[in-house]
C-alpha cells in the first residue's frame, strides 16, 4: 500500500486518461482490417473440414466397451461391483464380497482390479472405465501420486492389468451416475455369502405393471375378469377387488 501511494503522488503531475481494454482491442481489429483488406473473391466452402475424421471416431466409439465400478464399506460389511456394458449394449453385472477389513478406498481399488480382470476374460481390447473414486481413477492416471504405502502394490498391479488393453481411458463419474455398480457393491456388501451358496448373474426386467395383468381375460360378456386359478392364487385383499 506504501509503494502504491508513492506511486500515485509521482504520477500527478501527468495527464493520464484511463482508457478501456475492450475498446482499444475492438479499434485495433477495425484498424487492421481496413489497412489490410481481403482481396481474395474465393467464395467461403460451408463444408465442415473434419467431417471425414468425426466420422472415423464415431465408428471406434462403437466398439469400445464401458466399465462402471464402485466399492462399498458400511456397518454390515464391505462389498465390490462392477458392470461391464459391450458396445450393442449388453450388460454383465459382476459382485464380490470382501470379507477383510479394508477401508473405502481400498474397497474402490478392488472393484477397479476385479473388473479389468474380468474384461481381459472377455477379450476386450479396448475399455472405457468410469468410477466416483477420484483417488482411484487420478492416481491411476498419473494426476495424484501414490503416497499411501497400502495403495503402492494396488496401482502397480493396476497398471500391469492396463497392458493388456490396446486402449484405454479411466474417467471420473459422478456417484449420481453409478448407480448400478453402487448398488451392486452394497448389496454384496449387506447379505451373507459363503462359498456354498454363489449366486447366479442378476436378471432385471422392467415390471410396467402388475403381475396379475398378464393373466387377464377379456370377452364380449366380460370385458376384463381373471383366469379362475390366477384369481384364487391372489392375497384375500386383492382377490375382493377382481371379478370372478
Amino acid at each position: 500500500m506504501r509503494n502504491i501511494a508513492k506511486w500515485r503522488r509521482q504520477l500527478t503531475e501527468y495527464d493520464i486518461e484511463y482508457v478501456p481494454c475492450t475498446s482499444v482491442k475492438g479499434q485495433a481489429i477495425a484498424d487492421h482490417l481496413a489497412e489490410f483488406p481481403i482481396e481474395d473473391d474465393t467464395p467461403i466452402n460451408s463444408d465442415f473440414p473434419d467431417e471425414g475424421i468425426l466420422r472415423v471416431n464415431e465408428e471406434e466409439e462403437g466398439t469400445a466397451w464401458k466399465m462402471y465400478f464402485d466399492g462399498a464399506v458400511n456397518s454390515t460389511g464391505s462389498g465390490i461391483g462392477v458392470v461391464l456394458i459391450s458396445p450393442d449394449g449388453r450388460y454383465y453385472p459382476i459382485a464380490a464380497k470382501v470379507n477383510f477389513l479394508c477401508t473405502n478406498n481400498v474397497a474402490e481399488y478392488e472393484a477397479c482390479i476385479l473388473g479389468l480382470q474380468a474384461a481381459i476374460d472377455f477379450k476386450v481390447k479396448e475399455l472405457e472405465v468410469f468410477g466416483d473414486s477420484m483417488l482411484t481413477i487420478f492416481q491411476t492416471l498419473g494426476q495424484w501420486k501414490t503416497k499411501d504405502a497400502k495403495f503402492v502394490p494396488y496401482h502397480e498391479y493396476l497398471q500391469e492389468l492396463v497392458e493388456n488393453f490396446e486402449k484405454i481411458s479411466f474417467t471420473y463419474t459422478p456417484r449420481i451416475k453409478n448407480q448400478f455398480a453402487d448398488a451392486l457393491a452394497t448389496l454384496a456388501s449387506m447379505v451373507s455369502i459363503t462359498k456354498e451358496n454363489l449366486i447366479e448373474p442378476l436378471e432385471i426386467e422392467i415390471a410396467e405393471g402388475p403381475d396379475y395383468c398378464d393373466t387377464i381375460v377379456a370377452t364380449d360378456e366380460q370385458p376384463c375378469a381373471l383366469l379362475p386359478e390366477r384369481r384364487d392364487s391372489l392375497p384375500p385383499f386383492l382377490r375382493r377387488h377382481t371379478t370372478p
